[in-house]
């Protein structure tokens, strides 16, 4: 089995308060899930404002369409919201 997982570290500068940036994470799990089919959750940053770190995680058989997936969603965040990326990290993992 081959496991691609890649962080996102986010900045969130029109965020005041923690509802306004849970909206925001929200929208970018969702579309993330419903896109690529991928597996999401909020790694750090859960009581900071502006700041957050998502953990996006892919499995499957071939290197190839992981490695293709972890591009697909880079290439996404970049276009829908270019802003608020800060960092991003991907590694594939062979179990």
């Amino acid at each position: 089995m081959i496991v691609g997982v890649m962080i996102l570290e986010l900045f969130i500068p029109d965020s005041a308060s923690l509802k306004e940036k849970r909206k925001e994470i929200r929208s970018i799990k969702d579309k993330l899930k419903s896109r690529f089919n991928v597996s999401v959750a909020e790694v750090e940053g859960q009581d900071l404002w502006q700041r957050s770190s998502l953990g996006v995680a892919v499995a499957g058989s071939d290197v190839n369409h992981i490695k293709s997936v972890l591009s697909d969603i880079e290439n996404f965040l970049e276009r829908c919201c270019p802003h608020l990326i800060f960092q991003i990290k991907s590694e594939i993992f062979e179990v």
